[in-house]
């Protein structure tokens, strides 16, 4: 019988070698893919080039502000304009307290001017070893592809999160983002102005907010569903538990005597007002007034005792502690709700502000939250019936009813009831805001947080697909 195995031998290695030839080309495509995958989401990642061009921005306001940096520039390759290693923004350059405020806003590690032309910073970077231009950032300044096209310099900036950005001073600063767009975990996402969806806030600048009765905002966070309420101004994320936690007073009986807080009045009933103040708190009419040293139960509950128990590690470390507005919201039951206004709300929740990592809902939030036109003020809804509603902050589901805690005291401009808070509330066809006496613990806290400036998220916002922090 003749004998194959020298060819079968010989096949084999032929068919090795072109397994192993096909596996090495597919790594390498691989290696490829992901490299342009890198590059795509961080360099000039959405989010970063609306930081970096609102500075832009600025200093176009001003050409006092680019001259600046032109003259300073002179014949070097760049300068640096922030270093959050070395404090912040460059003071030499004379750019203002902004500078330092949405670059660590931002989460801003680096920012350099360099010239329209970016061949000078090019060459320089290939012939020089500098090391405070580190070497991803080296990679990215050589990938900008920028002509000598008539402007007044560039910046190029690094962010902690590892994003890149650049942008043109004196032309189109956001060339490729809306100066109208909200940028919700690095997505960028356009306002509407009617139905169910993300806002821009008409009663605070920077600010963007979810409305309606379903909004896509939904966020994992803590291994629970939470809901994204607004953008902040400072890039913040403030979000709330999509579910009530257990019900439990505002603040226990005799929790703060009047002794040591003559603003509570009556503390067999609590006191409306979340934690303690320096000097005098205040209804914003003056009905009532006086000390407040001492925190509400339901504060200290939920930052020593829900936070430190409830609140996983991952979690803790992707939030931010936070001011909150912890102002009295006034009832106009004598100048009449016509009288009354949102803006008015803000005002009193912003006379008295704490800062830490667990609090609640702002009146105003529930309020900003609905699409219904009639809902204009605390004074309307506590009168009405349903002038709040396709509002998915008082959206009770398929439960009987739902009354949670707001984070503010509730005053009246006849009398102080220092011993009330504010309440989202909806059962039956009512979906409003009321108050209710601080002692009763057949209430529930709806804990909110504020999550870092620098959050990325991924997914849609829907209850099916949430968002999921990166």
């Amino acid at each position: 019988m003749k004998n194959n195995r020298g060819f079968l031998l010989a096949e084999s290695l032929v068919v090795s070698t072109f397994v192993l030839t096909v596996l090495i080309f597919l790594f390498v495509q691989y290696q490829n893919l992901m490299t342009t995958y890198k590059n795509n989401t961080d360099y000039n990642n959405p989010e970063a080039i609306y930081n970096l061009g609102s500075f832009g921005q600025y200093l176009n306001a001003d050409p006092s502000r680019l001259t600046s940096l032109s003259d300073s520039l002179g014949s070097n390759a760049y300068i640096r304009v922030y270093d959050k290693s070395s404090g912040g923004c460059n003071v030499n350059l004379g750019l203002g307290t902004f500078c330092d405020t949405i670059f660590n806003a931002a989460g801003a590690k680096k920012v350099i001017y360099a010239g329209s032309d970016l061949t000078n910073l090019k060459n320089y970077i290939k012939n020089n070893d500098d090391s405070y231009l580190n070497q991803s950032l080296r990679d990215f300044i050589r990938r900008i592809d920028a002509d000598a096209i008539e402007n007044k310099g560039r910046l190029i900036a690094q962010f902690d999160n590892g994003y890149y950005a650049t942008v043109a001073l004196d032309t189109e600063v956001i060339s490729d983002i809306s100066t109208d767009a909200c940028i919700i975990g690095g997505q960028q996402i356009s306002p509407v102005t009617s139905g169910d969806g993300i806002y821009k806030d008409e009663y605070e600048s920077g600010r963007c907010v979810y409305r309606g009765k379903n909004p896509n905002n939904y966020i994992r966070f803590n291994n629970e569903l939470w809901r994204i309420i607004a953008r902040e101004a400072d890039g913040t994320y403030k979000i709330i538990r999509n579910d009530v936690l257990s019900n439990r007073a505002f603040d226990a009986v005799n929790h703060r005597s009047t002794d040591n807080n003559s603003y509570c009045t009556d503390p067999q009933y609590g006191c409306g007002v979340y934690a303690a103040v320096s000097g005098t708190f205040s209804s914003p009419s003056g009905s009532q007034s006086g000390t407040v040293t001492e925190d509400s139960s339901i504060k200290i509950y939920l930052n020593d005792d829900y936070y430190v128990n409830n609140i996983n590690s991952i979690a803790k470390g992707q939030m931010t502690s936070h001011s909150f507005n912890i102002g009295a919201v006034e009832n106009l039951n004598q100048s009449g709700a016509e009288t009354d206004s949102i803006e008015k709300n803000i005002t009193g929740e912003k006379m008295y502000t704490w800062t830490g990592n667990v609090g609640l809902v702002n009146v105003s939030d529930i309020l900003r939250a609905s699409t219904n036109p009639l809902c204009t003020s605390a004074t309307t809804s506590y009168n009405g019936t349903n002038e709040c509603n396709s509002n998915y902050l008082l959206d009770k589901g398929s439960a009987s009813s739902l009354h949670y805690w707001t984070i503010n005291a509730c005053s009246y401009e006849s009398v102080g009831l220092s011993n009330n808070a504010w309440l989202g509330t909806a059962y039956s066809s009512r979906a409003y805001v009321s108050n209710y006496y601080a002692y009763n613990g057949d209430r529930a806290p709806r804990p909110v947080v504020f999550l870092k400036s620098d959050t990325t998220l991924s997914g849609s916002g829907t209850e099916s697909d949430p968002y999921t922090i990166a």
